[in-house]
């Protein structure tokens, strides 16, 4: 696995990548429905202008984690930037507030392994309720797991891709919820342990 960060990060046509940042200061970037869904139109607008493939996502109050795939020569650095300077520009303008809204540029790690697909999307999705914000999952509007457990149709996510990873939604489930409970069953030891 191959950890750059910011402008650091060589994009390679059909690599994969996890991609995340967070509020400056960890301040909120998302304050009400209507910001989550300007960024996810923004990302339904764009990804195929540049040529980029959503396999996963999680827009949480203080930062985002994206698992996506640069399928064209535009690196994904572009289409981060285009989507991001919109958001803030309507943040600002929404909340009549200027400055920088992100820590810094997005962060990223390039997924190499396959193998570890499979526990990126698990993570990206889990991210609400490692949070406490809630109870499954499926339960957190501002993802796509419920279009990888087929229960909700979305565009923000490849249909291939998933079906490549998992035979249907009620594996992707058991799979999710073995390691939910893996740990949590290891957080209620944890403070026996050294």
């Amino acid at each position: 696995m191959t950890i750059l960060e910011g402008e650091l990060m060589q994009y390679i046509q059909h690599h994969y990548y996890h991609i995340y940042n967070r509020g400056n200061n960890r301040q909120p970037i998302f304050l009400e429905d209507d910001n989550y869904i300007y960024l996810l139109k923004m990302f339904k607008e764009k990804k195929d202008k540049y040529s980029i493939t959503i396999l996963a996502y999680c827009l949480m109050p203080n930062h985002y984690h994206l698992f996506l795939r640069q399928d064209g020569t535009h690196p994904i650095s572009n289409f981060l930037k285009t989507v991001f300077q919109s958001y803030v520009q309507a943040f600002n303008k929404k909340y009549q507030r200027s400055g920088k809204l992100f820590e810094g540029n997005a962060q990223g790690k390039a997924i190499d392994d396959e193998g570890h697909f499979y526990h990126i999307c698990r993570y990206i999705h889990l991210n609400p309720v490692d949070a406490g914000l809630v109870i499954s999952p499926g339960d957190w509007s501002y993802s796509n797991y419920l279009e990888f457990v087929d229960e909700r149709k979305g565009t923000l996510y490849d249909r291939e891709f998933v079906n490549s990873l998992y035979a249907n939604g009620e594996e992707y489930v058991k799979f999710v919820n073995e390691y939910a409970e893996e740990k949590s069953n290891y957080e209620k030891i944890e403070k026996y342990l050294f």
